[in-house]
């Protein structure tokens, strides 16, 4: 039986404005693309998320990854308002799982700066059962321990949860733990896939 359906933020539940975002500062085309290249694409932006570096040491990271784009880099992330955007659909897709009786949990790779800056995009988690954020764990997808500790939080079997995730590789190391697994194309095939797994186990 399906009980629980893990989701995604990034991308799942949220859209990566990052270039626009760019853009809102002020910055053109070609250093917006600049700034990204920098940041956003870099193993330093999966420290920002793992939580074990402090801020500065991060921006520092940045900075040499582009030395000319340092003014911009030291301080485009002041605020991070916008950096992400909700889907119209969230709070309603999460209702309504809610509403089909299985619990609603998010995983996600996600840094404690963004969750302050862009908690008004972020107001669907408390329609959620609970959570598990990188930052808090020190922990990224797809490590494995990750998984473990949002089953071990609060309870979950895994053959009785899905993991919904817009990366392959999160979600095959979600399979290898024995949770179900859907790839992420859209909220509809998300969904209508759950709905078959539902069926298939005659529920």
């Amino acid at each position: 039986m399906i009980k629980n359906i893990i989701l995604d933020i990034g991308d799942v539940l949220v859209k990566s404005n990052y270039h626009d975002f760019f853009i809102g500062k002020g910055y053109d085309e070609q250093q917006a693309q600049r700034l990204a290249k920098a940041t956003f694409y870099t193993p330093a932006w999966k420290e920002l998320d793992r939580g074990e570096w402090d801020f500065q040491r991060i921006v520092k990271e940045f900075v040499k990854n582009d030395p000319e784009m340092e003014p911009a880099l030291t301080t485009v992330f002041d605020d991070m308002s916008k950096f992400i955007v909700v889907y119209p659909y969230a709070e309603e897709w999460i209702r309504s799982l809610k509403d089909r009786g299985l619990k609603v949990y998010c995983l996600s790779n996600i840094s404690d700066k963004i969750c302050r800056d862009c908690a008004e995009e972020l107001e669907f988690l408390k329609y959620a059962d609970g959570r598990v954020f990188s930052y808090e764990e020190r922990l990224i997808k797809p490590n494995p321990e990750i998984y473990r500790r949002l089953l071990d939080k609060f309870g979950l079997i895994a053959e009785e949860s899905v993991f919904i995730d817009d990366i392959e590789q999160n979600v095959t190391a979600a399979k290898a733990l024995g949770l179900q697994g859907i790839t992420f194309l859209s909220h509809e095939q998300a969904d209508e896939e759950i709905e078959k797994l539902r069926r298939s186990k005659n529920e």
